[in-house]
């Protein structure tokens, strides 16, 4: 569509400078054929053939003027001198500035003016006073340079708008891939990586219960995640939470699947679940979530300490590993992740005014910490 518009401006424009080759041709050639052209310096005999050579070399001007401003300049000042046809120097001036081709277009333009007044001075069909050729050369010559430079200032204007509506645009875009790409990350990960773990563990045992009982736990986090990203692709564009999306209370059972897994997680959990709003719950749940699949990932031997509580009106949530690291018989993907995980973490964490930190530890683990506002109600309003 954007190529479609561009072709029929470009059509325009080259319409446009066509009719306005054919009125300077109007204006120069009948009045030399007729008899009424007169050169602006008497003493020139500028034959018949010449003078129609100079008006369709300033009409020919007009084809070009949108790119460079000297031949129209030099073909509408030879016209006028020589044919005494003052018409082309009004469109040299509007065209010179509505382009911006001219740097010190104030000072051409006061050269047109004066080409101006002295053809109309010498002409035999206008009056013979000053004062009224010198406001007839500034109207004529200086009022269309100026409307050109406002027309200038508006295109400039426009063409600044546009450029910041589409960087605006390219960084929306941006900003709502980041997002889509981290809460795929959160969504997706988290199952598959319990799926694979599962699957793993089911390879190295024999009994028939505890095979079965795998194999709930992957199929539950199939459908839950097929459900999660279902609710997500209509909630993204909303902007808001999926009706899956898990809050506070969600992360015990994180602690409880990270233990069947075989992570050893100790868990302090004091949160008013009542009393949360379920932006600040959810960007807690996912702290929590990202925490544990670094730990499997990276240190799935270690003693993991999980704290979520609330301190006034604030939410204190934190995942640390010991980092003393004991051989457990877990199989994790290297690539699970990508690499969004905590960058995606810190957006979600900053969007609903909270602060995320992550780092290792003095004693060799390595802790993931988020303080995240929230506002409780005031029980003693009525």
């Amino acid at each position: 569509m954007g190529e479609k518009w561009a072709g029929l401006a470009a059509r325009r424009e080259a319409a446009a400078d066509v009719l306005l080759a054919v009125a300077v041709l109007a204006f120069a050639v009948p009045a030399v054929v007729f008899g009424r052209s007169f050169p602006a310096l008497p003493f020139l005999a500028v034959p018949w053939w010449a003078q129609i050579a100079v008006g369709g070399a300033a009409a020919a001007s007009m084809l070009v003027r949108r790119s460079v401003a000297w031949p129209v300049v030099a073909a509408t000042v030879a016209c006028a001198l020589l044919t005494g046809q003052t018409m082309p120097l009004m469109l040299a001036a509007y065209s010179m500035t509505s382009r911006n081709t001219v740097r010190s277009w104030p000072w051409v333009t006061a050269v047109l003016a004066g080409v101006h007044a002295l053809a109309d001075y010498t002409s035999p069909y206008t009056d013979k006073l000053p004062v009224a050729v010198t406001v007839r050369a500034i109207t004529l010559v200086f009022l269309p340079a100026l409307v050109g430079t406002w027309v200038w200032r508006y295109r400039s204007m426009i063409r600044e708008l546009r450029a910041g509506v589409r960087a605006r645009e390219e960084r929306a875009a941006a900003q709502e891939r980041r997002r889509i790409a981290g809460e795929l990350h959160d969504t997706v990960t988290h199952a598959v990586t319990v799926m694979v773990l599962n699957a793993g563990l089911i390879q190295d045992t024999d009994e028939l219960d505890e095979i079965r009982k795998l194999a709930r736990n992957i199929e539950d986090k199939g459908v839950r995640a097929l459900t999660e990203l279902r609710e997500l692709l209509t909630a993204l564009r909303r902007k808001d939470l999926p009706p899956s999306a898990e809050s506070v209370e969600g992360i015990p059972r994180l602690v409880e699947e990270s233990r069947a897994t075989g992570l050893r997680v100790a868990l302090h959990y004091d949160v008013p679940e009542e009393t949360l709003p379920r932006q600040a719950g959810h960007a807690c749940y996912r702290v929590v979530q990202e925490g544990l699949n670094n730990v499997r990932k990276h240190a799935p031997g270690t003693d993991v300490q999980v704290v979520c509580e609330a301190h006034g009106d604030v939410l204190n949530v934190s995942v640390v590993n010991s980092g003393k690291s004991r051989a457990v018989p877990v199989r994790v993907p290297a690539d699970a992740g990508g690499g969004y995980g905590l960058p995606g973490l810190r957006e979600r964490v900053t969007l609903v005014g909270g602060r995320l930190t992550y780092g290792p530890t003095a004693e060799g683990g390595f802790a993931l910490t988020a303080r995240i506002p929230f506002h409780p109600p005031d029980h003693g309003e009525p």
